[in-house]
């Protein structure tokens, strides 16, 4: 834990301090890094506009800096126009996303995670190997639909409880192969998994659930500090999953927690008789939000900082070839 790092309120704020305990990990991962540099570079190399299919991470300040350097963001193949490079976003999409772009000779980047384009080639594996996959997710994400388009209709069933894993009719029980979203609760899907081995012993499945590095780090944290918080407060897009996720984590625990995407959103009556406050951000979130959040705390209240460290991340991930920044 590192030394506090005291912030003083303006005057008329209330003079007791509120200890701010600021969870480490938090924020950008490998992965939505990787996916706005993407998006950044080939705006260098093309030049404006580089069109996006989908919010490139789900985050709306991310999306409009990105607008503001030239980028379009958009649902559909069908609203980008010949001649412009497009770039898939960081959940991944369906296979007939990139067959149709290339049916109609658009110049188009992947930006899809790794450890989700990790997930697109188990589920191919599980496939080729005659097992039915269940796959565990939250219906209608980006993420889930881009992995169920890995394969034909009906290769995968998906599930988002332990109620749904109760109601399966598989095909054949003993051929099933079973993964995950890489964004979920890491609580409840070891739940789910739990029901799906006791159900059908002879599934198989990744060794590790599929939620990424990121996701269980930055719940690890929220782990970590709400139990020494009388409130969290989450730094995230109401779409992003992992982000919701952190909410989840530190409701549970019994530490009222907030969803927040700007330090607008802080409502000054949640810092009213508390003495501890937790502070973390989703994995789509930048850090400049971060301060912007505990600057806007501590116009109401005199503040201390303590970041909490549960864990490093060293992961760096690839950009694609063809796209590396030129040297200067």
């Amino acid at each position: 834990m590192n030394a506090p790092n005291p912030t003083a309120g303006p005057r008329g704020a209330e003079t007791a301090e509120l200890r701010l305990l600021v969870a480490a990990p938090r924020g950008f991962c490998a992965g939505v890094d990787r996916a706005i540099r993407i998006v950044e570079l080939a705006l260098e190399r093309y030049g404006a506009p580089v069109y996006v299919r989908h919010e490139i991470v789900h985050n709306r300040y991310v999306v409009d800096t990105l607008k503001a350097q030239g980028a379009i963001f958009v649902e559909s193949l069908d609203q980008v126009p010949d001649g412009v490079p497009v770039v898939f976003s960081a959940h991944g999409v369906p296979k007939a996303v990139p067959a149709k772009a290339e049916m109609r000779g658009l110049s188009y980047i992947d930006a899809t995670c790794p450890l989700v384009s990790k997930v697109h080639r188990q589920a191919e594996r599980a496939y080729e190997a005659g097992r039915h996959i269940v796959f565990v997710g939250h219906a209608g994400h980006p993420e889930v639909i881009g992995t169920l388009g890995q394969l034909p209709d009906g290769a995968m069933t998906l599930v988002e409880s332990v109620d749904d894993v109760a109601a399966l009719a598989p095909p054949d029980p003993e051929m099933l192969a079973f993964l995950t979203q890489t964004t979920l609760s890491v609580d409840d899907t070891r739940d789910i998994v739990t029901a799906l081995r006791h159900r059908f012993p002879t599934i198989t499945g990744p060794r590790g659930e599929d939620i990424c590095y990121a996701t269980s780090n930055r719940q690890d944290a929220v782990k970590a500090i709400a139990g020494d918080c009388d409130r969290m407060i989450v730094i995230g897009a109401p779409n992003s999953s992992n982000s919701l996720r952190l909410v989840e984590v530190a409701d549970r625990m019994g530490t009222p927690s907030h969803l927040v995407q700007r330090g607008t959103d802080i409502d000054p009556a949640w810092l009213t008789d508390i003495t501890t406050l937790g502070i973390t951000a989703g994995a789509s979130a930048p850090e400049t939000l971060v301060r912007e959040v505990i600057d806007a705390v501590s116009v109401h209240r005199r503040v201390t900082e303590e970041i909490v460290l549960t864990a490093e991340e060293t992961m760096v991930f690839k950009l694609p070839r063809g796209l590396e920044p030129t040297a200067a």
